[in-house]
């Protein structure tokens, strides 16, 4: 998201779902920021090709969408597996990036067992098989009791990921490892962490915070999808950041 002026930019998602994962803040922010929003590789509509992928090429297709929209600079903003895409834009193109904001992410996330398991587990039961489990990390209980049709939404956002994508960026997660380089990133960064987010530890979040030169790091009263579970607080948390 960046100024109307002049610095538009991606909003990249969390691993299985699709753009309407940003619904709140194109609403929100729209006065204030041009929107871009896209599926990453595997998901929503865009192509599904063969994996594993790899964070480089999922910093690669931002570019070239860039590209094909004639965005020279951009702010950006990744949830997730799409805040550790930011980490891997603000270091190998720190001259389209000019300011990050990296939520729910972390230099490695999780471990190359888990992340193989998870890759058979979609493979042999589809997205139907890993939902229920994946909800229950995403949201705390008493969000998913007071908004369920917030819920729902994303649920059906990963059951309509196909399983081939969503192992494909797995793949991605798994081999992953950006902690050597975390420390050479100089684009202004915001890092923002659910107080409440299993899936990615709030220690883990505010490593990132420590170890980009200069970078802000705030928490969230929320787990791991902050943009939904604590939306309005989000929104004013990132457009703040972004319109300094």
């Amino acid at each position: 998201m960046g100024s109307r002026a002049g610095r538009p930019a991606p909003g990249s998602l969390a691993l299985g779902t699709n753009l309407h994962m940003w619904d709140a803040q194109a609403a929100a922010l729209k006065s204030r920021f041009r929107i871009v929003r896209y599926d990453t590789r595997g998901h929503g509509r865009s192509s599904v090709t063969p994996g594993p992928y790899t964070i480089t090429q999922l910093a690669g297709d931002v570019i070239a969408l860039l590209d094909y929209l004639d965005i020279a600079v951009a702010h950006f903003c990744g949830l997730s597996l799409g805040g550790l895409t930011g980490l891997a834009l603000a270091h190998a193109y720190p001259k389209r990036v000019h300011k990050l904001v990296a939520c729910s992410a972390a230099a490695r996330l999780g471990s190359t067992a888990m992340w193989d398991g998870r890759i058979a587990a979609v493979r042999q039961s589809g997205m139907a098989g890993l939902v229920p489990s994946i909800v229950v990390r995403w949201f705390t209980d008493g969000f998913r009791s007071r908004d369920p049709v917030a819920v729902k939404q994303i649920e059906q956002e990963l059951l309509a990921t196909p399983a081939e994508g969503y192992a494909g960026c797995c793949g991605a997660l798994r081999d992953a490892d950006y902690r050597p380089l975390v420390p050479e990133i100089r684009t202004p960064a915001l890092v923002v962490a659910g107080t409440f987010d299993p899936a990615v530890p709030i220690q883990d979040v505010r490593w990132l915070g420590d170890h980009i030169p200069g970078a802000r790091f705030t928490e969230l009263p929320a787990a791991h999808l902050s943009n939904v579970e604590a939306s309005a607080a989000f929104n004013e948390t990132i457009s703040s950041f972004l319109a300094e």
